[in-house]
Formats: structure tokens, C-alpha cells, sequence
């Protein structure tokens, strides 16, 4: 297309954000500016009065904040990977500020003298962008997969103060020490708001506020309290009985039962598996025969392929409720209420549904799987599951400590 075909005005305005971003504000004159959208200057300043007139439509224009802000909210219907999605926006927004460097650069270092309208645009901008991270943040939150004892305008100011923070480092530092490279501090930059100011219900069901810090604790289940709940399970019919197995003995959260289909399941004489999808990330997950010392079936005749060949429906959904539909998460929740109904753990406490994911995680690290290796079956990182170490330590030096009991003098 001409570029004659272009408005002048938008003419004006890309001819001014490509020089204000390859040279600088200051650097940039309006003769400049005319001459590369191949107008007068006169017509310049006909439209926008003066350079700084001129820049403050460029701020007031730009898609850049809207863009960035609206490819986030998209994310969150439904809701994916969190982490990835927090990460993906981070340098999405670093890219976009990366290739306007020199903009950058004027802007943080010359905003003083910028007439109030522009410092009030620029502000505006911003504000845009926070708007869009703030309803990501409140929808995932509403959904239950956040924790957070801040507000998500709060976290959308802080997530975006950082990112814009290290964007002026980079732009007018060099040699610094605060970071390895680029991807450490994204890396750096999730894990702090996902560890710090947030935390994953779907993976730390019981949090609570210490001295001002959010910190984790691993509350097991015994065996013999384990196999109670199974068994109550079984007594309420097939269905029952198979999502209490799951739980127990695939170690998966609520959220991820309700999402399984029939065809995520694989099994055969050697082993048997799910495999758990969610936007962006697909991992497997073993179901386990033995749970707590007690032995459920086998890799190919459980609860759960019981209950899968006793369909008789064409839904694709492993489980289903009452009326047929795919169970909810609040009915997977009502069922186990049912199952657990007058049982107590030691802590004279109800048993909660995420204790199952809790109590098979530990059990795990238990019979010698490593570290490393229940990271890649839970989607965790090991800051995530160092809790669940030391748990299973507790428990090992507290097994052994019976034992030597046992011993004679």
C-alpha cells in the first residue's frame, strides 16, 4: 500500500514512533519526523502542535499496553498453566520494550521534562496494562487455582513495576550483577510471585499466615485412615470407589480428576497410567496398585478400570455424576465430604480432599522415588516440594526410631 493511502495523521504518528524509538526523543526533530512520513512541517504542526504534541499521541495510540494486556486476559478463559501464562506475559512485555530501547531511554530519563498531558498519558498507559494483569490475576484467583493475601491490582503493579524496572536497568547499565541473563531473572520474577505472594491450591491445599510469610504444611494421612476413606468409598458404588483410588493412588488434584477423559488412561500388564492435559503442558501420572501397604487390584483390573468398563454412556469424561453429565468439581468435593463423614485425623480435624495429593506425594518420596523424578510427575519445582522432602524424612527418621525401639539392648 502507498503509504500516500495512509492518513497523515497515523502517517505522522509511525514516522514518529520509529525515530522516537531508534534515536531517542530528544535526539529526534520534527523536520525529521515530516520528512520520513513525507509531509511539511508545517503539516506537523497543523495536527499536532509541537514534538511533545506529537508524542503525547503516540503514548495515547499505541496498541502496545492494550495488545500485550488483552493476549494475557485470553489466557485466562480457561484458565492454563498459570506459570507459563505469567511467564510467556513477562517477556512478551520485555520484548515489546526491547525493541524500543531508545524510546525507553528518553522516556525515564527525560519524562521531567515532558509537558503534565504526556507524563498523564504515559501513566494512563501503563494503568491499561496493570488493568488487564489485574483481571487475569482476579479470574484465576476467583477459580480457585490462586491463593493470595494481596489484592490482584496489587500483584498487577508489582508484576509489571518489575518487569518495567529491569527494562531501565538493562537500558541504561552495564555490568551489573543482578541477574545471569534474561531468562534468569523471568525464571526469578514467576517463582517469587507464585511462591511468595501466591501459592497453587490445587498443590498446597493447607497455608498458613506465619510472622507476615505464607508457608506451606504437609499434612499426611495415616494408612489406617487412608484405607477407612476407601473403603466408605466402595460402599457408596463402583464410581466412588475409582475416584477415591484415583486420588489416593494417582496422587492428582480435584481440578485435575474432573478434567481426565476415558482416553487418558493407559494400562496394560507392566504398568498403568494417566495422562493429565492442561493448555500447554501434558505430563503422565502412574496409578498405583499399592496404597499405603495395602494392595487395590492390579494394572489391569482396579476400581477404576472397573468402573470404566462398567459404562455403558458415550460421554468422553472419566467421571461422570448422578444424571450422567461430567462430575464438578464441588460434587468430587460433596462425595468426599460423604466418604470421610466421622473420621478424624490426628490432628482431631476433618480430613480435607487435597490431603489425598498430599498423603501420596509423601508416600512416594517414602518408597524411593527422587526429588527429581516426583518433579516431573507432579508439574512441580522443587521449591514447591521440599516441603513434602522434609516430611518424608520426618517420617522415615521417626519409623526408624521405632525400629531401633524394638531392637534388644
Amino acid at each position: 500500500m502507498s503509504s500516500q493511502l495512509i492518513p497523515t495523521r497515523q502517517r505522522l504518528i509511525q514516522a514518529a514512533l520509529e525515530l522516537f524509538s531508534a534515536q531517542g526523543v530528544s535526539a529526534t526533530t520534527t523536520r525529521q519526523i515530516a520528512e520520513k512520513a513525507e509531509v511539511n512541517e508545517v503539516t506537523l504542526f497543523r495536527n499536532f502542535g509541537n514534538k511533545h504534541g506529537l508524542l503525547l499521541a503516540v503514548l495515547e495510540e499505541s496498541a502496545a499496553f492494550k495488545d500485550l494486556g488483552e493476549s494475557l486476559v485470553r489466557r485466562a478463559t480457561p484458565p492454563g498453566n498459570v506459570y507459563q501464562a505469567l511467564k510467556d506475559y513477562a517477556s512478551d512485555s520485555l520484548h515489546a520494550l526491547e525493541r524500543v530501547p531508545e524510546f525507553v531511554r528518553s522516556v525515564v530519563g527525560e519524562a521531567d521534562q515532558f509537558p503534565a498531558e504526556n507524563r498523564r498519558a504515559l501513566g494512563r498507559g501503563v494503568t491499561e496494562a496493570n488493568r488487564y494483569v489485574a483481571q487475569y490475576l482476579a479470574t484465576v484467583i476467583q477459580q480457585g487455582h490462586l491463593n493470595t493475601y494481596l489484592p490482584a491490582e496489587k500483584l498487577a503493579s508489582l508484576l509489571n513495576g518489575m518487569i518495567l524496572g529491569y527494562a531501565v536497568i538493562e537500558f541504561t547499565s552495564e555490568f551489573h550483577e543482578l541477574w545471569e541473563d534474561r531468562d534468569d531473572f523471568l525464571e526469578n520474577l514467576v517463582e517469587l510471585f507464585l511462591h511468595g505472594a501466591m501459592s497453587s491450591s490445587a498443590e498446597s491445599a493447607i497455608n498458613s499466615l506465619q510472622g507476615g510469610f505464607i508457608t506451606t504444611e504437609v499434612a499426611d494421612l495415616p494408612a489406617s485412615l487412608v484405607h477407612e476413606i476407601l473403603q466408605q468409598a466402595r460402599k457408596w458404588g463402583v464410581r466412588d470407589y475409582a475416584l477415591a483410588y484415583v486420588l489416593f493412588g494417582a496422587g492428582l488434584s480435584a481440578t485435575e480428576i474432573i478434567s481426565l477423559e476415558r482416553s487418558h488412561q493407559i494400562y496394560d500388564t507392566q504398568g498403568h497410567f494417566l495422562q493429565i492435559t492442561i493448555p500447554g503442558f501434558v505430563r503422565q501420572v502412574p496409578v498405583n496398585q499399592w496404597i499405603l501397604g495395602k494392595r487395590y487390584g492390579s494394572f489391569t483390573n482396579n476400581p477404576l478400570i472397573k468402573w470404566l468398563k462398567s459404562r455403558k454412556d458415550a460421554q468422553t469424561a472419566m467421571f461422570l455424576n448422578e444424571t450422567g453429565k461430567p462430575i464438578s468439581e464441588s460434587e468430587l468435593q460433596n462425595r468426599w465430604q460423604v466418604w470421610s463423614e466421622g473420621l478424624l485425623t490426628p490432628q482431631g480435624q476433618t480430613p480435607a480432599i487435597a490431603q489425598a495429593q498430599q498423603t501420596w506425594r509423601v508416600e512416594m518420596l517414602m518408597r524411593g522415588i527422587s526429588l527429581e523424578n516426583l518433579i516431573i510427575l507432579t508439574g512441580c519445582d522443587r521449591a514447591q516440594l521440599q516441603p513434602y522432602a522434609r516430611r518424608a524424612r520426618e517420617k522415615a527418621a521417626l519409623e526408624q526410631a521405632t525400629r531401633l525401639d524394638h531392637k534388644p539392648g
